[in-house]
């Protein structure tokens, strides 16, 4: 079996794809072999890859590629987490299979759209550009119906007390794309973008701990990497400041769901991020998102309120401008049983020309 590495920009790590259909169906097989080909990682140097993309044409007509995520979790070579998503790892995934053959080849314009398995998401991916090793995409996470704002709200309410290590925070829970909390960084003594920014080893542990309550409230184990969390406050030029927590510690960057999530959150009366965004009279048009990696823009739409029984809903929200590097496709000598080895050596010799 070959496996192949692309690298989203702006995620913690590259991701491995690698074809679903030559992989068991049982989880626990599945898992046993995915801990296989990380040990077999880890090996060859590649210890910090712990996004897994599984991929192969889907049956369904609407849909080109169905995906399904694993989230490695450090510690152990057998411990994931299959219950979120990762748009970053989505467009790994569409370069991936485009070079592989499992798709057809990419060019400006073309539009990929995808089937996540985890959560049922509907992922739209168009190609801007197209270079040798590189690709740039325009990605929309698309509802084929309004999503009424409550059933994105985990906990029922767009605000939400937590306790944590003695202390409590207030926190909106909000679930499009990856459920994430969200915090104010001002109530964590945070003031303003450059102090988010330069913030080290003790907010980031304040934040784990009230990601970890967040994971009680919603009944999920804390050991795994969802919910996700981050902190936000106003940002020095307009939009939203905000520092991400990934499962190595902080995101060098945000995650694309983690940005769909925010801009969502951003249009959603009463929650965090709704406040911030409007303290420097943020309208329903794009919003700006800067992180310690750089600028990034979502724009999220939705129905207005009364039009979708009630209280408003979300349409979709679309993210431009997002790189894709592939980094090339080798034989991964422990499952190489599911493939033939004459094939598996062609296809990676054919990926790293």
């Amino acid at each position: 079996m070959i496996g192949h590495l692309a690298y989203a920009a702006g995620s913690p790590c590259p991701t491995f794809v690698l074809d679903a259909g030559r992989l068991p169906r049982d989880e626990e097989a599945l898992l046993a072999h995915l801990a296989e080909a990380r040990r077999y990682l880890v090996s060859a140097g590649g210890a910090h890859v712990l996004k897994f993309a599984l991929v192969e044409p889907s049956a369904h007509p609407m849909f080109d590629l169905d995906y399904r995520f694993v989230q490695a979790l450090p510690g152990a070579p057998d411990r994931f987490d299959t219950r979120g998503s990762c748009g970053h790892s989505i467009l790994a995934a569409v370069v991936a299979a485009s070079r592989s053959g499992m798709l057809p080849r990419l060019v400006p314009g073309a539009r990929i759209r995808v089937h996540v398995r985890n959560n049922g998401d509907s992922v739209v991916c168009e190609a801007d550009r197209i270079e040798r090793d590189e690709a740039g995409f325009t990605v929309t996470f698309v509802h084929p119906a309004p999503v009424p704002f409550p059933d994105l709200l985990p906990a029922g309410r767009p605000r939400t007390v937590l306790g944590s290590g003695g202390e409590r925070a207030e926190v909106s829970l909000v679930a499009s794309a990856n459920a994430y909390a969200f915090v104010d960084a001002r109530t964590l003594g945070v003031p303003d973008q450059a102090a988010l920014f330069a913030a080290g080893q003790q907010l980031l542990d304040r934040l784990e701990g009230i990601r970890g309550a967040a994971a009680d409230r919603l009944g999920w184990p804390r050991a795994g990497a969802f919910p996700k969390i981050a902190a936000v406050l106003p940002a020095e030029r307009g939009g939203i400041a905000v520092r991400a927590v990934t499962v190595s510690g902080w995101h060098p960057s945000i995650a694309l769901t983690g940005v769909v999530c925010l801009g969502s959150a951003a249009r959603i009366p009463g929650t965090v991020p709704w406040r911030v965004a409007r303290e420097h009279g943020a309208g329903d048009g794009p919003v700006d998102v800067f992180t310690p990696g750089g600028r990034t823009a979502v724009t999220a739409v939705t129905a207005a309120p009364g039009t979708a029984g009630g209280e408003g809903a979300l349409l979709w929200a679309t993210v431009a401008r997002k790189r894709v590097t592939f980094q090339g496709s080798f034989v991964l000598a422990p499952l190489s049983h599911l493939q033939f080895e004459e094939v598996a050596k062609c296809l990676a010799l054919s990926g790293a020309a």
